[in-house]
């Protein structure tokens, strides 16, 4: 398996190839810091209108995306390199876009934050693309589990269900991380029984870069994790975008197979009437 994460090294020497687009991946409605500066030839997308459906709590469908990305001048063959601020929401969109179709995508590694630090280049020019027919694509919807199957394989030990949030989050002592200015999202407090902890930023370097696969296992020993000893690993947080963070770092670069991710997260599980909860 190609690695789905580039260097922002790779991508200076791409841009401007047609056969590649840059997408930026904004976790507001406004797009303030785009305007300020962003990668040449990247497209500002915001992420909830760009990964969900238009009414329903449901992920872009293939026609949706086929729609989108021909509108941008995105064709089935376009390598699309995805970045966010912050970074998990580059790896949302690439899970998000993946679930949809598209085959050719990849993540630039440490999204805005890195891309700034080096100094690399920017614009502020909004590029204007000519559209392109996108046929519709077969969906992949593999690498994503519902709250049902969750459920049903609480306590089995062939499976490895990671909680990647906060340590107060976990422990029950918050619904969001300390770093939120809010604390809702949930309507309790706690973890999904029998999960164990990692927390998703040990994935990752102080630029937000992903770190090497070696350290990325030493990390999860370092937890007393072992992915390997089971059939499966299921990730969630509270809304998905940092699971997205460790289930590309886990199947994308340190090798592990069968990973998926409970798209719901601690926003549904911790809502729902009937739903057994841990502290």
């Amino acid at each position: 398996m190609d690695s789905p994460v580039v260097s922002p090294a790779w991508l200076e020497q791409h841009l401007g190839d047609p056969a590649v687009r840059v997408l930026e991946i904004s976790n507001v409605t406004e797009p303030t810091a785009y305007c300020e500066g962003h990668v040449p030839g990247a497209a500002w997308l915001y992420w909830k209108s760009a990964c969900w459906h238009e009414t329903d709590r449901e992920f872009v469908s293939p026609a949706a995306l086929a729609k989108l990305f021909g509108r941008l001048g995105i064709g089935p063959d376009t390598t699309v390199v995805l970045y966010g601020e912050p970074v998990q929401y580059g790896t949302y969109a690439y899970w998000a876009f993946a679930m949809a179709g598209h085959r050719n995508l990849k993540v630039l590694d440490g999204g805005r934050k890195k891309w700034w630090a080096e100094k690399r280049p920017l614009s502020r020019t909004m590029p204007a693309f000519a559209p392109v027919d996108y046929p519709v694509p077969m969906p992949d919807a593999s690498m994503r589990v519902g709250r049902d199957e969750v459920k049903a394989h609480l306590h089995h030990g062939h499976r490895l269900l990671l909680d990647v949030r906060s340590p107060e989050e976990y422990a029950g002592k918050r619904v969001a991380e300390y770093t939120m200015a809010f604390d809702h999202g949930a309507e309790r407090t706690g973890r999904i029984p029998g999960a164990r902890h990692f927390y998703f930023r040990e994935v990752l370097n102080d630029d937000d870069s992903f770190k090497s696969p070696e350290a990325i296992r030493a990390a999860l020993a370092a937890y007393g994790l072992a992915p390997e000893r089971h059939d499966d690993v299921v990730c969630y947080c509270r809304l998905s975008h940092r699971a997205t963070l460790v289930w590309v770092a886990l199947a994308g670069l340190a090798g592990y197979g069968n990973v998926k991710i409970y798209d719901g997260s601690w926003t549904e599980w911790g809502s729902i009437v009937g739903f057994p909860i841990e502290k």
